[in-house]
């Protein structure tokens, strides 16, 4: 099986702008910001799913899971439509996150 990751989701996100590019007015930095406030939104949506749920229903519950992951998604999608509007590839998330990873581990040592 292909394994599921940025350059997939981005590949398909680029499909769906492309679609509704009239409606949605296409991929820029000025929609990146619109795109970060809808984002932000979608996540308030999985914390009132894990409020009003919680975490044993989301565990067990296959339609509840099901409604969780799903807002997950919509939450993924906008990310992925930030990080196209400026123009920032898998390639480079990849790095960067790998660099801040690094830090990361070192940031905290006991």
């Amino acid at each position: 099986m292909d394994s599921f990751g940025f350059e997939k989701m981005q590949e398909i996100q680029k499909e769906l702008q492309e679609r509704y590019r009239e409606r949605w007015g296409g991929l820029s930095p000025e929609k990146g910001r619109s795109s970060l406030l809808w984002m932000i939104t979608e996540v308030g949506e999985v914390a009132d799913i894990i409020k009003k749920q919680g975490d044993e229903r989301i565990m067990k519950d296959e339609e509840c899971r099901r409604h969780f992951i799903e807002e997950m998604c919509d939450v993924m999608m906008y990310f992925n439509d930030v990080m196209l509007c400026y123009s920032i590839s898998p390639k480079e998330l990849e790095k960067v996150y790998l660099e801040k990873h690094h830090r990361n581990m070192d940031r905290w040592k006991v």
